[in-house]
């Protein structure tokens, strides 16, 4: 009997050095047992340290091979990541919509990357504005704390009251990573769609910086819902085994290292 394996409806950029984006996601997704379907929204111009120039796939092309997909398979869950501009991000919402609609239930995972680690630009529009509308289509959202900041609009300076603010825009869980700082323990928190903080997890932070490591996170978090976990086990694992990829992450140059997301021993 051939085997089955939950697919992943995965949208996001091409990073051509390996280290974030679609590769990223196909990597980390099939590390959970599970398979993805990429569709790549944007082309970018980077490297594991800078981003250079971003070139969005034009709507026909995004479309066409979305409404093929979606003919063909049912999917189990989604990841959304960078998509380049706010007109296929608003295009793409409807079809999410539609996509919700027949499946009330599906996971939809939305990475918010307004822009890369050292704060490059990965939207040729206002990165903000570009995800207003896949917002609202999410089911969980994965902010770090200065994309929260962004996010919120706020001139508050403490992430509970921009999460005050942000929460009430959209009806998604969320979990918002503290990757961003220099404490000893980074704290993630889950919070749930009313505001509410749910659970609270602790890791270790580790020396150096890591190209990918939220895009390896999501799309973790995502395949694990496509097996039908809850959404606690599927954070806890997928933090879990993102934290292993950082801790086994490889330098392809100086500067940031990729995460080393293959041949890993998962749960």
């Amino acid at each position: 009997m051939a085997v089955q394996r939950p697919l992943v409806l995965v949208l996001a950029g091409h990073d051509p050095c390996g280290g974030a984006g679609i590769q990223a996601d196909i990597e980390a997704i099939a590390a959970q047992g599970a398979h993805a379907m990429p569709i790549i929204t944007a082309l970018t111009v980077q490297d594991h340290d800078r981003v250079y120039g971003v070139h969005p796939v034009a709507i026909d092309i995004v479309l066409a091979q979305l409404r093929t997909l979606l003919h063909a398979y049912r999917f189990d869950a989604v990841k959304l990541g960078i998509i380049g501009n706010r007109m296929l991000a608003d295009v793409l919402a409807e079809e999410l919509a539609q996509l919700r609609h027949a499946q009330p239930d599906l996971p939809v995972v939305l990475d918010t990357v307004l822009g890369s680690g050292r704060g490059d630009a990965l939207s040729v529009d206002d990165a903000v504005l570009t995800l207003q509308a896949l917002l609202q289509q999410a089911t969980l959202i994965t902010p770090n704390l200065p994309e929260l900041a962004r996010l919120s609009g706020t001139s508050a300076n403490d992430w509970r009251a921009q999460l005050a603010t942000w929460m009430p825009t959209h009806a998604a869980d969320v979990l918002l990573k503290g990757g961003h700082g220099n404490d000893r323990l980074v704290h993630n928190y889950w919070m749930e769609r009313g505001g509410s903080m749910a659970r609270e997890w602790q890791w270790e932070r580790l020396a150096g910086e890591f190209h990918g490591s939220g895009c390896t996170l999501a799309a973790a978090i995502a395949a694990q819902l496509a097996h039908g976990q809850t959404l606690e086990v599927a954070l806890d694992r997928a933090q879990s085994y993102t934290q292993r990829c950082l801790q086994h992450a490889f330098a392809v140059g100086a500067g940031q290292r990729i995460p080393q997301r293959t041949f890993i021993d998962i749960e």
